[in-house]
């Protein structure tokens, strides 16, 4: 089933409209990311992206809205990446850590990832909390059925799921956005041990 895309007031877009969104998505990403969300502003999200002020209100009504709007396009965005990645393994650890290497390579891509979901935090809490509530609720699934099948230790999927997201994600932060813009292949090595260790069936 396709899903409809709308616009403001629920109107539902052509994909003309839905290609504008995205442009301003895609600008509003570059803005936020480079920019403190109160410096922010519509005029400069519409100059980014090409297009009119007033096109920016049929899209979305407000700042705060494309800002939510962005938080939920990148959650999006990054799962997929994830999970694109991940389904080349054929086992859950080397899924796994198949996984962080999508993630790696989708926030190379976008630099202002983390700057934009740390803002988050202070400008839209509820958003902030659902986008890690999504992307842990898919792995701490996958995870206990991985263990259900006896593919992982006797663990606890949630606290499992949860040390994992924060490991990748502190990883990212040390060599994408303050290091050398990639993770390096002897920090991914390293990092699929530690996979191991927490994931891996003792003996």
């Amino acid at each position: 089933m396709t899903e409809i895309v709308t616009g403001v007031g629920g109107r539902a877009l052509s994909p003309k409209g839905v290609e504008t969104r995205q442009r301003l998505l895609d600008a509003a990403e570059s803005v936020f990311g480079e920019l403190s969300y109160s410096d922010a502003s519509i005029v400069k999200i519409t100059e980014a992206a090409g297009v009119a002020q007033g096109t920016f209100y049929l899209y979305f009504s407000s700042k705060k809205e494309i800002f939510d709007e962005l938080v939920r396009d990148l959650n999006r965005r990054i799962r997929h990446a994830m999970t694109e990645s991940a389904e080349k393994g054929e086992t859950r650890l080397e899924r796994e850590v198949l996984g962080f290497r999508g993630y790696f390579d989708f926030t190379a891509k976008h630099p202002g990832l983390y700057r934009i979901i740390r803002q988050s935090a202070f400008v839209s809490p509820e958003v902030f909390k659902w986008h890690y509530d999504r992307v842990s609720e898919r792995y701490v699934a996958a995870l206990r059925e991985a263990v259900d099948r006896h593919e992982l230790g006797p663990i606890d999927p949630e606290v499992a799921a949860w040390s994992l997201m924060a490991v990748g994600e502190t990883i990212g932060l040390r060599w994408i956005v303050w290091g050398e813009g990639e993770v390096p292949e002897h920090v991914i090595a390293e990092l699929a041990r530690i996979v191991r260790a927490v994931l891996e069936p003792a003996g």
